[in-house]
């Protein structure tokens, strides 16, 4: 292939296939398997699309806030998936994923891998609206499946009501209307026993 640039932009391309094999602790909805992180990205991307209008803020742009959610996971393909409440493994998740982004979007000419890790930091960082609003979206979705699955990605751990609200807590503020609904669904979870109330401790 003549084009430099081409060549390094399918190469890219074909590396982020790996993310198709990559698993997540949670269960699809029908509880059949546990997701990959390719399908996981398309979900939060749909959620995007519909659920914008909850955005506290009106000027969201759903491009940017699109992006994160299509790449925030690429840097699993060398680092892993680090489950959200594993208090040990997300010791060096930092350093690893920052290793990762540095490689796999490395593999992209100079301009757009300056661009991914920028949109990769921000997120991470929540530095900005559209950062926080797709922060709100990869927290509410394994939620979600997870209270459709009877908690099937959390039954190997102890998770607490006070794990879920800190790891979501952002969303007062990014989706007040999306955290009222968090609210509800982390009471019917305890209901159904599938995470411990501090009252239970």
């Amino acid at each position: 292939m003549k084009n430099s640039r081409l060549k390094k932009q399918i190469q890219f391309i074909i590396e982020a296939d790996k993310i198709k094999h990559i698993f997540r602790q949670n269960y699809l909805i029908n509880n059949s398997r546990r997701e990959n992180d390719a399908e996981h990205s398309w979900h939060l991307a749909l959620m995007a699309m519909i659920l914008s209008e909850h955005s506290a803020e009106n000027s969201l742009d759903m491009l940017k806030v699109l992006k994160m959610l299509i790449i925030h996971d690429l840097v699993e393909i060398d680092a892993g998936d680090t489950f959200a409440f594993d208090k040990l493994k997300n010791k060096d998740k930092k350093e690893r994923e920052e290793k990762a982004a540095e490689r796999v979007f490395g593999l992209l000419p100079e301009d757009q891998r300056d661009e991914m890790i920028e949109l990769w930091h921000e997120f991470e960082l929540m530095k900005s609206d559209e950062a926080k609003f797709a922060a709100t979206l990869d927290r509410l979705h394994p939620l979600i499946n997870n209270y459709k699955t009877e908690a099937a990605g959390w039954k190997n751990h102890i998770i607490t009501k006070r794990d879920i609200e800190k790891r979501n807590n952002h969303t007062k503020e990014s989706a007040p209307e999306l955290w009222k609904y968090i609210e509800e669904i982390i009471e019917e979870i305890i209901e159904k026993g599938s995470i411990i109330s501090e009252d239970k401790q």
